[in-house]
């Protein structure tokens, strides 16, 4: 069975069209709720969401579903993807239910679900839920209707667990910081987790009012926190994305640290730590410097497909520890079941501490390559490997680069283009190669 609404992470799209509506969503609740119940009698839901005006709407449409089903709900208001994770397995709940776009603009929204664990569910649970959608509905009678009820101290639970990811001699007093929540999930929590741990905190991104979550801010536009750390002298800006599950880092120099760098630090600290780590998994994105700079530790680096789920089923399949992909997705499974941008701040504030120096320096030697990407608009994108001119170029570029660099080529999910990319240690080849690449794609 394909699925229809599932994408990579859950289902997302514009408000007030398929499936961003309150008839669907009042469908997919009582769906869940149902396929819920094979497994349990009464089970019990936790519902967390970002700061987007949508989601009130999405709230009540979800709660309405799951309770004609008979599931009980617990509502915590604005709150961190990975926050949701937590409490749900900390109070033993059978499903955490997120209400959010990510890093999208306002006129989007979503809905993703963790499991009883706090870990993604599997594909066979979403086609189950979509089978459910499909069928005629069964309410259950009035005396078996699920009830709803607020979780009053979900934020501070959270700002704890946080918290409690470190070292108890950890400290960061002396460190000035600046927060960014992108005016998202985190804007009540970030500050306070920083602030609680002995920093000097400002802020910016941390005014929600309904629309602005992601708007020039946070993770995904980074250039406001670079220059709120410069104008304010602070020691290192930490950005979040809306729903705070991604993290970029600027330092007083102004230098912004991606999140391969980012991942890179953490290995480095644990390294140095005397702690072994067995392999990394970044994705088919990770800069080959990472790649090759860990070989030099002696440690194993394995691409996943690019998504922050293929690299937890890679992790999890292996049995290692550290993940994660440049755009700030990072995994520390031996801190949290999913990726957490504030508590992989954490790691590498504590790495930096441990280190005695600054970020930069326990990054002295990583110098990323940089990458050109192009993408090309074709007619077919998944069938890429049909254009001959295209396949021999790609060998071609690969062999002149000899280990110095390397081509990805690969199909968008979402559009019909090709993402054709090439990393080299020197910009000018990067560029130039990429574009041999786009023009065989198109005249192949």
């Amino acid at each position: 069975m394909a699925r229809k609404h599932f994408g990579t992470d859950g289902i997302r799209g514009e408000v007030g069209r398929s499936p961003i509506t309150p008839d669907f969503m009042l469908r997919l609740g009582h769906a869940v709720g149902r396929v819920l119940r094979q497994a349990t009698n009464r089970p019990v839901v936790l519902i967390g969401k970002d700061t987007r005006i949508s989601g009130y709407m999405i709230e009540s449409s979800l709660e309405a579903g799951l309770a004609s089903a008979g599931v009980d709900t617990l509502l915590t208001g604005p709150l961190p993807t990975p926050g949701v994770a937590y409490l749900t397995r900390a109070l033993r709940l059978d499903l955490g239910i997120v209400i959010s776009a990510s890093h999208n603009p306002f006129q989007d929204n979503g809905v993703k679900f963790f499991s009883a664990r706090g870990e993604k569910l599997p594909d066979e649970w979403e086609l189950a839920v979509e089978r459910a959608i499909d069928e005629p509905p069964r309410w259950v009678d009035a005396a078996s209707l699920g009830r709803a009820r607020r979780i009053d101290d979900a934020r501070g639970r959270y700002v704890e667990f946080c918290k409690s990811t470190i070292g108890n001699d950890l400290t960061l007093r002396g460190l000035k910081l600046v927060v960014d929540a992108a005016h998202g999930a985190a804007y009540h929590v970030a500050p306070d987790v920083f602030h609680e741990l002995g920093a000097e905190v400002s802020t910016i991104g941390c005014a929600p009012d309904g629309l602005n979550i992601n708007q020039g801010c946070g993770a995904t536009s980074p250039q406001a926190l670079v220059d709120a750390v410069r104008q304010r002298g602070a020691d290192y800006g930490v950005a979040l994305d809306g729903d705070a599950d991604r993290l970029q880092i600027a330092d007083q120099d102004g230098r912004l640290y991606n999140g391969d760098e980012l991942l890179y630090a953490m290995v480095i600290d644990r390294l140095d730590q005397g702690q072994q780590v067995a392999g990394v998994v970044g994705t088919l994105m990770t800069n080959l410097a990472v790649e090759q700079a860990l070989r030099a530790r002696d440690v194993e680096l394995v691409r996943a497909k690019v998504g922050d789920r293929y690299v937890l089923e890679e992790l999890n399949s292996r049995g290692w520890l550290l993940g994660g992909e440049g755009s700030g997705h990072l995994l520390a499974l031996d801190k949290h079941t999913t990726g957490d941008g504030i508590v992989s701040a954490l790691q590498v504030l504590q790495a930096v501490g441990r280190n005695g120096g600054r970020l930069a320096d326990l990054l002295n030697g990583l110098q990323l390559f940089p990458q050109e990407m192009i993408n090309v608009r074709v007619a077919d994108q998944r069938d890429w490997r049909k254009n001959t001119r295209l396949v021999r170029e790609a060998e071609s570029v690969e062999a002149e680069l000899a280990g110095s660099g390397r081509v990805l080529i690969r199909a968008s999910g979402t559009e019909p283009v090709l993402r054709v990319m090439v990393e080299a240690r020197d910009r000018d080849v990067a560029r130039v190669q990429a574009q041999r690449l786009a023009e065989a794609a198109t005249t192949g």
